[in-house]
Order: C-alpha cells, then sequence, then structure tokens
C-alpha cells in the first residue's frame, strides 16, 4: 500500500519529526512546507485558534494539492482577560520576538500575585483536503506564569510557562516529555486516531 502523503503547514523539521514519530505506524508520508518552496503564506485572520487552523489548511492544501495538518496555538492567560491568545506570536508588537513578548507579559503581570497567574497554552489542529475540514482536535496544558524565567528547551513563553504536575516549566523539559504533555502533543494525540480511520477509508 503506497502511503498517503500529507503535508504539515510548517517549515519546522522539528515539528515534522514530532509527527513523523507519533505516527510511525500509520501509511502516511508527511512532507512540510520545505518540500513546496512554491507555497505562499497564509494568512492568519481568523477569531480563534481554530479558524486559523482551517484556513492554513486550506490554503496549503490548495496550493500543494494534497491533504494538509495545520496547527494554530497560543497562550491565554486569565488575568489579562485570555491575552496573548491569537496574538501571541506578535504581542509586543512587529518584528517579532520572544523575549521581547516575555517582557510585556512580566511587565503587564508584576502586580498579579501568584494565586491569579493561571495560564494555559491551547493547540487547534485541523486536517485539510482543498477547501473541506476532514478532522479537528484541540489540546490543552494548564499552568502559571512564573517571573523569572526556568529551562532553555523551549521557546516562547516556556520558560515561564509553570506545570505544577510537573513542578517545573515547559522550557526545563525534556524533548520527549514535552512532546507528550504539550498543547501541541494533546492535539496531535486527538487527531492521530482520525487520520488512521480516513486514511485506511481513502
Amino acid at each position: 500500500m503506497k502511503p498517503r502523503e500529507i503535508v504539515i503547514a510548517t517549515r519546522n523539521l522539528g515539528k515534522l519529526r514530532e509527527l513523523q514519530h507519533l505516527t510511525r505506524s500509520l501509511p502516511v508520508e508527511f512532507r512540510s512546507l520545505a518540500d513546496f518552496p512554491q507555497t505562499t503564506e497564509a494568512e492568519e485572520t481568523g477569531n480563534s485558534f481554530m479558524a486559523n487552523a482551517v484556513a492554513k489548511g486550506v490554503h496549503y492544501s490548495l496550493e500543494t494539492g494534497r491533504w494538509t495538518l495545520a496547527d494554530d496555538s497560543g497562550l491565554e492567560v486569565d488575568a489579562l482577560g485570555g491575552e496573548p491568545g491569537l496574538y501571541s506570536a506578535r504581542f509586543a508588537g512587529e518584528p517579532r520576538s520572544d523575549d521581547a513578548n516575555n517582557a510585556k507579559l512580566i511587565q503587564l503581570l508584576q502586580n498579579t500575585p501568584p494565586e491569579k497567574r493561571t495560564a494555559r497554552f491551547r493547540c487547534a489542529v485541523a486536517l485539510v483536503d482543498g477547501r473541506h475540514t476532514l478532522a479537528t482536535a484541540e489540546g490543552v496544558i494548564e499552568g502559571v506564569i512564573v517571573d523569572e524565567p526556568r529551562g532553555d528547551n523551549g521557546f516562547g513563553y516556556d520558560p515561564h510557562f509553570w506545570v505544577p504536575e510537573h513542578n517545573m516549566t515547559t522550557a526545563e523539559m525534556k524533548p520527549e516529555v514535552k512532546n507528550r504533555v504539550s498543547h501541541r502533543g494533546r492535539a496531535l494525540a486527538a487527531i492521530i486516531p482520525e487520520i488512521e480511520r480516513l486514511v485506511s477509508q481513502s
């Protein structure tokens, strides 16, 4: 049986390897956008993570002619009314900077007590064929924002995102642990059975 080719809407080879590991038992060959240099950037103008994931999936599926798995994710801080949310990557403006985003986050929370610093990373994933959404899933990991950065395994807000049940930040987690418990890992784990079902029917 020839493997089903699915494009993952990223040029991040780390994400590609993570997916390949999670789906190693499936008759699926994942390709990244690096394999399709002619593709243009998808616009993220949706009003939710899922809307953005679906829009990205449609964009790249139409451009590559293949099933596409796309995701969108971000940080929601309760004391900030859910911000930075959809604007997580550009919270401090352009050009995008993890250091600037984290500095703004900590500055906004400077008068917020620890018990009010609850937050979560949320990830939405969508598998799309042309303009048709085949499957969707969501993953969430709950945590607390801490002032002092800890760990250097992650990126973005990871050094400030403390996960009580693991007694560490997501930047302190080993990659194999983070891949399993993170919002993206949980979303992918939820959609993989759907991919398996769809591939077996195609």
